[in-house]
């Protein structure tokens, strides 16, 4: 008898599909990774400035890569449900990620534009006021705090069937854009000062403006910090921009603030995401206490009139 050894049949080639799905599997997570990243390379950006280094391109750059981690924060988790990724894995490994870019980067930030050594305009106009800097630090890490708080407060408490068009407390990272947007003013109204010609009178007004944001910031971070842990309803616009049909005024309201973040956008940015925090806390206070107050009021009118 001859011995019919038969070869194992060769094993077919994995479908392309399963590979591709791998790929997409992957996709939110490096696109979360990326938003880690993004806030660390703001931090070591931000870190070069020193006494001896003037502090221009690099807190611009910094608050740049805290403006590209939204993106990717925005991106992963539309990623995430496009590929029915979504997990709790997903969900710490994304706040984690946004602690870094979105509480330790921006108020690490903050203390660089405020140190009285080493700010964006030491050599153009002189800053009337410099806080101690036992304050800039507390605020600091009160900010970072804030952050970490918010964050867990919304891993808790938000459900998979949520429909996402509200937050409780100002996002982290709406808190974080309102301080990353300073450098990018302060680097405009620099140009300012030295402009010419039809420009002229830019120079008045940033000299004026300068050393007053300068001023401002760490309060302003302060007031953002407390709003990040508060109860206050903040929308979600992108989810409502999506998901809702828009009124005629509200998309004029979305195109204006598009003209003006194209022709002046870095003046522009500080202005919208200062509106966007303190619209709805005050908001709250004036349907809270002064319509209350109104209908108070009512009352005891009438009872005269009568």
């Amino acid at each position: 008898m001859s011995d019919t050894t038969t070869d194992p049949e060769p094993q077919a080639p994995r479908p392309r599909r399963i590979r591709h799905r791998k790929v997409f599997a992957v996709l939110p997570t490096l696109l979360t990774l990326c938003n880690a990243a993004c806030g660390f390379g703001a931090i070591s950006i931000a870190a070069k400035v020193g006494p001896d280094h003037f502090a221009g391109s690099e807190l611009v750059m910094a608050a740049y890569l805290i403006f590209l981690a939204m993106v990717f924060d925005m991106l992963d988790g539309s990623a995430a449900r496009l590929t029915n990724q979504t997990s709790d894995f997903g969900a710490q490994l994304d706040s984690l990620s946004d602690a870094i870019s979105f509480g330790v980067a921006p108020a690490f930030l903050m203390l660089q534009l405020v140190h009285p050594d080493h700010n964006l305009m030491n050599s153009i106009v002189t800053v009337p006021f410099h806080y101690p800097p036992q304050i800039p630090w507390a605020i600091a890490v009160l900010f970072m705090v804030c952050a970490i708080l918010r964050l867990a407060r919304f891993n808790v408490e938000t459900d998979e069937e949520d429909s996402h068009n509200f937050f409780s407390g100002l996002p982290s990272p709406a808190a974080a854009g309102v301080v990353a947007s300073f450098p990018l003013g302060v680097s405009k109204l620099k140009e300012w000062m030295s402009a010419t010609g039809t420009m002229s009178w830019a120079q008045p007004v940033a000299h004026y403006l300068l050393p007053t944001l300068v001023i401002l910031l760490p309060l302003i971070t302060l007031a953002v910090a407390t709003l990040m842990v508060s109860r206050i309803r903040y929308a979600h616009f992108f989810n409502q921009m999506i998901r809702r049909r828009q009124s005629r005024k509200q998309i004029l309201q979305i195109v204006f603030a598009m003209v003006l973040v194209s022709v002046i956008h870095k003046i522009t940015l500080p202005v919208l995401f200062c509106v966007f925090a303190f619209s709805s806390p005050i908001r709250a206070f004036w349907e809270r206490y002064y319509l209350k107050l109104k209908k108070n009021k009512t009352p005891s009118t009438e009872t005269k009139a009568a």
